[in-house]
């Protein structure tokens, strides 16, 4: 067990081999589209436009509108590229976004997107007041909207606490996508009382940092998700690989962007054979075929 606690370090060498993904596929696509609710009346956790002379206001009317173009427009593109390709993502969903945009959950849960909370509203776990209440609030509300209890977890910003954890194994939930960088394949967290999976997410092939971080252009992330498909899909020839792509609507549902992500959905079904499995598919495929790890004394 390592000094934090959460995970045992099994490095990739020595680790057994994984399986094929149900239908034979040795490579698989994790999307993750974040969807989130921001707050009118709070200085915006990201901004498009730099402040004025003098310092920001709020409310933060252009900076709001940006982010508001995710949900008026952008949402719909994600569901109609991802449709074409016959592809299902993971919903990073902010619980309030059963109230104020019902019809994105209608839409998400028609195409068979898996819904995964992610807070209430935006805001990190490090700083609402209890903690439990807003997983248990998170999942309340999911489950009234949709019919079905969600499984697992992504933490705004991929912040947690010490207690997050083990808060998240306490409601029952059963994978966590906030450690979900460190890995091209799911692996075991140490949680107190249940199994928790970590299951890949990223950062490199985030459009968060790609766009909003590193400011590159739309081709960047073509580029990066090639050349981790190309490196995947060669080492999937001895164990099977995922590759995590996190998408958000007002950023990679531009008009200018989102040409970017079918090209890259092409690339990986016609070239690589790449399935694609939403956090859930890719839980139960690695349960199926990994005991859990013992912990230490």
């Amino acid at each position: 067990m390592q000094s934090h606690g959460r995970t045992i370090y099994t490095p990739a060498y020595a680790r057994p081999a994984l399986g094929p993904f149900p239908g034979g596929a040795r490579l698989a696509l994790h999307l993750i589209v974040n969807v989130e609710v921001w707050d009118y009346n709070a200085p915006l956790p990201r901004t498009a436009l730099p402040p004025p002379l003098g310092g920001g206001t709020v409310p933060d009317v252009p900076n709001f509108a940006w982010y508001q173009y995710g949900q008026r427009v952008g949402i719909w593109r994600l569901l109609d590229t991802l449709g074409r390709h016959d592809a299902r993502a993971t919903l990073s969903v902010n619980s309030a976004v059963c109230r104020e945009y019902p019809a994105i959950i209608e839409r998400t849960v028609a195409a068979g997107w898996e819904m995964m909370p992610h807070g209430v509203v935006q805001r990190t776990m490090a700083t609402v007041d209890d903690e439990r209440a807003v997983i248990d609030a998170a999942l309340a509300e999911l489950e009234a909207a949709t019919g079905t209890r969600p499984r697992g977890w992504l933490g705004p910003a991929l912040v947690e606490t010490p207690r997050t954890l083990d808060l998240l194994g306490a409601a029952g939930l059963e994978y966590c996508c906030d450690w979900g960088p460190a890995d091209d394949v799911p692996y075991d967290l140490a949680v107190e009382g249940r199994r928790m999976v970590a299951i890949p997410y990223p950062v490199d092939t985030n459009d968060i940092v790609v766009f909003a971080v590193e400011h590159h252009s739309a081709e960047e992330l073509y580029h990066r998700c090639a050349a981790a498909l190309q490196t995947l899909h060669a080492e999937s020839a001895t164990s099977s690989r995922v590759l995590a792509i996190a998408l958000h609507p007002y950023l990679t549902g531009t008009a200018h962007r989102i040409g970017v992500l079918d090209r890259i959905l092409e690339l990986a079904r016609t070239q690589y054979g790449a399935c694609i499995m939403t956090a859930g598919e890719l839980l139960d495929w690695y349960v199926a075929q990994t005991p859990q790890p013992q912990r230490s004394a």
